[in-house]
């Protein structure tokens, strides 16, 4: 970008229309390129993939090898957007998914399928990270919450819709094929659309100002104390996973929440299969929850600017997993629903304010780290959580066993949260004068 066009950026959603609705449009791909594995891939495992009935440890694995995957490339994928910029990782993620459902429609056996997971890790870890990045780039601070609303709002529409669309085209015309026509045409339209219309957002990240407040001051982020003008690695990851106990609190709900994914996405069709419900009827259930978490997203991201973070992400912790415990105590595909609803309720709570959260106190120009941080510990969540549902699942020779683990899990992280956590959006929780100068310091050395 030359100088004079770096002069003419401006910050906002209205700034920035044409572009924030590209990145929407990427987000709402992204959603549907993980969401196609979502309902016919575990309830088939068994019959279409060869899985023994009752192996748990087998059923979780892809799952779990997503998660690690996931995990990791979201920290890398945060470090790269700094050098290399957010279009060129995001067109990365989209190359490297043309295998997956090809990989899927010649699957001989689960094995395949782990790797198709694997790559799916690489590619959500890339593309997922930087459409939220850019967003977050292109818009205002006091418009954290609604956009990341907006971005969680299209991937998880997108996750929902393709769990029922990919329901009816696999009971169509087969699960391989529905899958292999259903992901082949939303990666190619992803790939395309990012090559011709994307935009790198990296210059607004470098253009970002403070804050100002309705009063017509300036509101000073909680940014953490002592930290470089120009971070390492080490640090920006040692600083958001453990030596800042905000942080640290935030990660380790992001971390926990993600159980929540692991169980819908592996024991939820299974467990509702079991129970004789189809595979559409499984695909409208599960989209229950995704089509609440998606929606709700766009009121709870923007409450969040102003009612603030934490009591909308502990809440959202404790109402999603109390869904979870739900599922089990009634019968039928209403209370299913309901159940469902629930959770998607509580992750809709916590599930952007979190992220908001986040770039709440972390500096524009290790954002992305931050970021990409905080992104590996949540999404390393899928690999812990689907082996804890293995576990659980295993010891109580149930599947409700592995629904029960990942409740009370969400009950002790929320009371984590409550206890370690605090208020990050600087117009509720503002810096004081002494944490305002060394802040400023870094950013103007920087």
């Amino acid at each position: 970008m030359s100088m004079s066009a770096a002069d003419d950026i401006q910050h906002g959603i209205r700034a920035n229309l044409a572009q924030f609705l590209h990145q929407l449009f990427q987000v709402l791909l992204v959603g549907m390129t993980i969401g196609m594995t979502r309902t016919v891939v575990p309830a088939l495992a068994e019959s279409e993939f060869g899985v023994p009935r009752g192996s748990f440890a087998m059923l979780v694995a892809f799952v779990v090898g997503f998660g690690f995957v996931k995990g990791t490339l979201n920290f890398v994928a945060g470090r790269l957007a700094e050098s290399w910029g957010r279009r060129r990782v995001l067109l990365l993620g989209w190359i490297t998914a043309f295998p997956i459902p090809l990989l899927i429609y010649f699957a001989p056996s689960w094995d395949w399928i782990v790797v198709a997971t694997l790559l799916l890790g690489v590619n959500q870890g890339f593309t997922w990270s930087m459409t939220q990045t850019s967003k977050l780039d292109l818009t205002r601070p006091d418009q954290r919450g609604l956009t990341i609303g907006f971005n969680e709002f299209a991937g998880y529409i997108g996750v929902a819709a393709a769990g029922v669309i990919t329901g009816y085209l696999a009971t169509a015309l087969g699960a391989r094929t529905g899958l292999l026509i259903f992901g082949l045409s939303v990666i190619g339209i992803a790939t395309l659309f990012t090559a011709l219309f994307v935009k790198d957002t990296l210059p607004w990240a470098r253009k970002e100002k403070p804050m100002a407040a309705a009063s017509g001051g300036v509101l000073h982020p909680r940014y953490p104390a002592g930290v470089s003008a120009t971070p390492s690695t080490g640090e920006i990851f040692s600083l958001v996973s453990w030596r800042d106990r905000r942080f640290f609190a935030l990660c380790q709900a992001g971390m926990v929440e993600k159980f929540v994914d692991a169980l819908i996405w592996v024991f939820y069709p299974v467990y509702l299969y079991s129970k004789g419900v189809s595979l559409p009827g499984i695909g409208w259930i599960v989209g229950v929850y995704g089509f609440t978490w998606g929606g709700a997203q766009l009121l709870t991201g923007r409450l969040s600017d102003h009612w603030g973070r934490q009591r909308l992400n502990v809440g959202g912790m404790w109402l999603c997993g109390s869904g979870v415990a739900l599922m089990l105590l009634g019968e039928g595909t209403a209370w299913w629903s309901f159940s469902a609803a629930v959770s998607g309720l509580g992750m809709a709570m916590l599930y952007p304010n979190l992220s908001a959260a986040i770039a709440d106190i972390s500096a524009p120009h290790w954002r992305a780290s931050a970021i990409g941080t905080y992104r590996f510990w949540r999404d390393l969540g899928y690999g812990i959580g689907a082996l804890g549902l293995g576990w659980a699942a295993a010891s109580t020779q149930s599947i409700e066993g592995a629904f029960w683990f990942v409740a009370i899990a969400m009950g002790l992280s929320g009371l984590g949260l409550q206890i370690l956590g605090e208020e990050t959006h600087p117009r509720l929780n503002p810096a004081s004068n002494e944490k305002v100068g060394a802040g400023e310091t870094a950013l103007n050395t920087h």
